[in-house]
Formats: structure tokens, sequence, C-alpha cells
């Protein structure tokens, strides 16, 4: 799916679905990994995980867009458009769109940590995502000194 049937899907499900026009810009960000979407509060726009989309269907994507639309036209309204406002629970349920989105495993392995760390003296096992400094810190249950694993 290009940038350009996004679009047109966005805007044909603004119509369908809220009665409303979609008068913005959707489009896919490569960069996102942990969300599906997200709603731009300062140019109205709608950016879309392209991953997600594409591990879990079109049916996932419209179901995403109907939240987004939801923050969106809310927005627009001056009503409540965050997720625990009312207006937004209630217009999500009448429009039938996802409340949470499938989780990707994929992007959520690539933030697992990737350093890993064993203390020498009791040989507890400290996992990071970040490599920390061997000589400033110790093992915090018996105040050893530590090891990189991995």
């Amino acid at each position: 799916m290009e940038q350009k049937e996004l679009q047109k899907l966005v805007e044909e499900i603004s119509l369908f679905f809220f009665g409303l026009p979609f008068l913005h810009e959707a489009r896919f960000n490569f960069r996102l990994r942990t969300t599906g979407g997200r709603y731009l509060l300062k140019s109205h726009d709608l950016e879309f995980n392209w991953r997600h989309y594409e591990t879990f269907g079109i049916d996932e994507l419209i179901g995403i867009i109907k939240h987004e639309l939801c923050h969106y036209h809310l927005h627009l309204q001056g009503k409540g458009y965050k997720h625990q406002d009312a207006d937004f629970k209630q217009l999500l349920a009448q429009v039938g769109g996802l409340r949470y989105c499938q989780v990707n495993e994929e992007a959520r392995n690539k933030t697992l940590s990737t350093h890993c760390y064993c203390c020498i003296q009791c040989g507890l096992v400290y996992n990071r995502k970040r490599k920390i400094n061997l000589k400033r810190y110790v093992c915090g249950k018996c105040r050893g000194r530590l090891k990189k694993i991995i």
C-alpha cells in the first residue's frame, strides 16, 4: 500500500463511519515500532506503523485508523480526545475501532536487553539495554564485582 492509497482509505473511513471529512495528511511512519499509529496534535496529521500493517494486514490497519480518527475528530470538535475520556471511549465503541493493537513481537524483541552482566560472587544476572561502567557499579545484592557476559 502506498501513501496515496492510505490517504484515500483514511478519507473514506472518515466519511463512512464518522460522517465528517478528513482534511489533513495520513502517512506511514517507518520509524514507529511499538505503536500502531498516532495522532499529531499540532499538525492534525495521522501516522501509521508500516510494519504493523505488513504483519497483521488490512483489517488491523482499519481498526487502527478508526482509533486515530476518534482522536482526530474529537480534538477538532473540542471534546475529550484522550484515551481516558468518556467521549473517546464512547465514539470508539460506536465506530468499532481498536482499543489496543496487536503486539508486534519482532519490534518487542529488538528493544529487549542487549547487555548481560553477572556478579562474580553470588552469580546474580543483570540484563540491561544500555552499557554500564563496571568500575562504577557493583552487585545490588552482595556488593560484588560485575562481569560482562554478553
